[in-house]
């Protein structure tokens, strides 16, 4: 009798944690839906400033804004965004960016539904917002 209530009492909890973990990684939030919820916050209640895009290798633009008298430098990967132009060479110059206002380093230039991308992406998204395509 002692056998087998040591039996249960060791492997019911065993089940129990391996259900857990079962559960606790199926549930869990992809890179990719954290990075676009993230933006999605900020598109919905960010402040816009000026920028200017500095650099672009790849798919990461690369830009600076200023806020309150301090200077931000940011990045964002545009790989998992639609309408990323051929030339990467377009985005750069002035744009605007979009940030939180309690935490100004959290920014964005492109999001799936805005882009302050003055020029390249812009068109894009805009485009593939409306259904029409417009040439920059």
């Amino acid at each position: 009798m002692v056998d087998s209530f040591y039996l249960a009492s060791v492997a019911i909890p065993a089940v129990l944690v391996a259900a857990g973990l079962v559960i606790y990684t199926r549930r869990q939030i992809s890179p990719e839906e954290l990075e676009r919820r993230r933006r999605a916050l900020i598109n919905a209640g960010g402040r816009m400033v000026d920028a200017t895009v500095v650099d672009v290798h790849d798919s990461v633009v690369q830009f600076t804004y200023e806020v309150r008298g301090v200077t931000y430098a940011a990045s964002q990967d545009l790989s998992g965004l639609t309408g990323a132009p051929a030339d990467p060479e377009l985005l750069l110059g002035g744009a605007t960016v979009k940030f939180l206002p309690r935490d100004p380093a959290n920014s964005i230039v492109v999001s799936e539904t805005w882009s302050g991308m003055r020029r390249g992406v812009h068109s894009a998204v805009t485009a593939e917002q409306t259904g029409n395509e417009r040439k920059t």
